[in-house]
């Protein structure tokens, strides 16, 4: 009967607890991951634009190359305004579906110790 018992416990343990927090971990992992890629690429393309644009400072070579350089520069300030505006929007979606899906994981967790308890009176 000890083994019976200690059964049941590791059952409703698992069900209760390590399962759902085993679900809760790979999506803050995956979350994670998901959210340092984008900001490795985002700070890679800024990074690129950044450097793209001391170069092509140092090419200035007279008011020509200047005046050139200088209406670039309002292209490149807007592109990259508009990037940011897209990356801070792909960040926002990742968190909206991070707390979508962990609500999820909470209203199955909590349906699952509702019905374990259920079980658990009728048991007694």
């Amino acid at each position: 009967m000890t083994n019976e018992n200690f059964s049941k416990y590791s059952e409703q343990a698992e069900k209760m607890l390590m399962g759902p927090t085993r679900d809760y971990v790979k999506l803050a992992m995956d979350y994670t991951e998901k959210l340092m890629e984008a900001q490795l690429e985002a700070a890679k393309t800024y990074s690129e634009i950044g450097l793209g644009q001391a170069r092509a400072a140092l090419d200035i070579k007279d008011t020509k190359a200047l005046q050139a350089y200088a209406e670039e520069q309002q292209k490149v300030a807007k592109d990259l305004s508009e990037r940011v505006k897209g990356d801070a929007e792909k960040v926002v979606a990742m968190n909206q579906d991070f707390v979508n899906e962990a609500r999820k994981l909470v209203e199955t967790n909590v349906k699952t110790a509702s019905e374990t308890a259920a079980a658990q009176t009728k048991a007694k």
